[in-house]
């Protein structure tokens, strides 16, 4: 293949690029459910791979999945939400108790330690704040439910959005193979090779960010919550899913979990060591759990998305496209990494880098 060739091919590309990307940017109010469904299909493709293997048919394995799916879902719906909403509403309540609390013995506590000037905090009607502040959501929510019932097209257009995803999901997944083979096959046959590769090493970027990390941030907030509960901390839900979603970026989770955790538990029992000392230990368990067996066994030692690159993009996407830009951010992100891998792997080979 000659290097006219080659390079006459790159304003085809830069082409197909730039057309794509308007594509996006003009329909982006419209491909929120194709894409969560898209994002469905490739975290399930895997799953559906290994039942195939073991001699299920692919329609077969896409409904064991959906099915698995479903049951978690509706879980999550029915025991999940009402108790975060309940210990949400009881963490709220205990506003006013907590900053009693820090006013007058935490603060005065910290002033004769490190004999430094009082601070005293201000005094606040929290029964009124908190009050109006709830008025404040409960009008959002009504005026933003009312507003779409007045449209019959809108409540027609969340219906249809809401149907859409499992019937999207359901086929790209059952022709996912099938279809990431057609679209390389329409690639000019001197680039497969290369880019077949780079494709798959954006896949694993891709993969071990969301099906490894977060599958951990699940399991860790699954974790932390029940062992904050069986040793009987408040707001154990609350807390152990925060740290658990929080350690997307290293050591936050544990962090903020552990200190949020202690002053919860200090607070609950008026400074019982003992007690402390379990609220800790369940921390302890979970990150043991997660170095040795979590991370090693759903992440190994794929390298996937810079934590900092992972809250860059998601901002930016959002700010770009809304839903759709958060839902296109990471697998763009990872695409990306893999490309500039290989810009700096071509330009540490040439001259300009390796003469004196």
């Amino acid at each position: 293949m000659n290097t006219k060739s080659t390079v006459n091919r790159w304003p085809f590309v830069v082409g197909l690029i730039a057309a794509i990307t308007v594509f996006i940017w003009t329909l982006h109010p419209i491909l929120a459910p194709f894409l969560v469904g898209a994002l469905i299909a490739y975290l399930g493709d895997p799953i559906v791979d290994a039942l195939e293997a073991r001699g299920y048919g692919r329609s077969s394995g896409v409904v064991l999945v959906f099915l698995v799916l479903l049951l978690v879902t509706s879980l999550i719906l029915l025991v999940g939400i009402p108790l975060l909403i309940d210990q949400l509403d009881q963490a709220i309540k205990k506003v006013p108790v907590l900053y009693r609390w820090v006013s007058t013995s935490v603060l005065p506590s910290i002033h004769e330690r490190i004999s430094v000037s009082p601070v005293t905090l201000p005094p606040i009607d929290w029964e009124a704040e908190l009050a109006a502040r709830w008025q404040s959501v409960g009008k959002l929510v009504a005026t933003s439910v009312a507003s779409l019932t007045r449209s019959g097209f809108g409540v027609i257009a969340a219906v249809f959005n809401m149907t859409l995803i499992p019937v999207v999901a359901f086929y790209l997944m059952r022709d996912w193979d099938r279809m990431m083979a057609a679209i390389l096959d329409l690639v000019p046959i001197a680039w497969q090779q290369d880019l077949g590769r780079m494709v798959a090493e954006a896949n694993d970027v891709l993969g071990a960010f969301i099906r490894g990390q977060f599958v951990v941030m699940l399991a860790q907030a699954f974790l932390y919550s029940a062992g904050l509960w069986f040793v009987g901390l408040d707001f154990a839900l609350i807390l152990g899913t925060v740290a658990g979603l929080a350690s997307i970026i290293p050591y936050a989770g544990a962090v903020l979990g552990v200190g949020s955790s202690l002053i919860v538990a200090w607070f609950q029992t008026g400074g019982d060591l003992s007690f402390i000392a379990w609220v800790g230990l369940v921390f302890a368990i979970g990150q043991t759990l997660e170095s040795m067996f979590l991370t090693p066994v759903l992440i190994g030692d794929r390298i996937g998305l810079h934590p900092v690159m992972v809250i860059f993009a998601l901002l930016a996407g959002g700010q770009l496209a809304g839903f759709t830009g958060v839902l296109l951010a990471l697998p763009v992100a990872a695409v990306i990494l893999v490309f500039c891998r290989h810009a700096v792997g071509y330009y540490r080979s040439t001259d300009t880098y390796r003469s004196d």
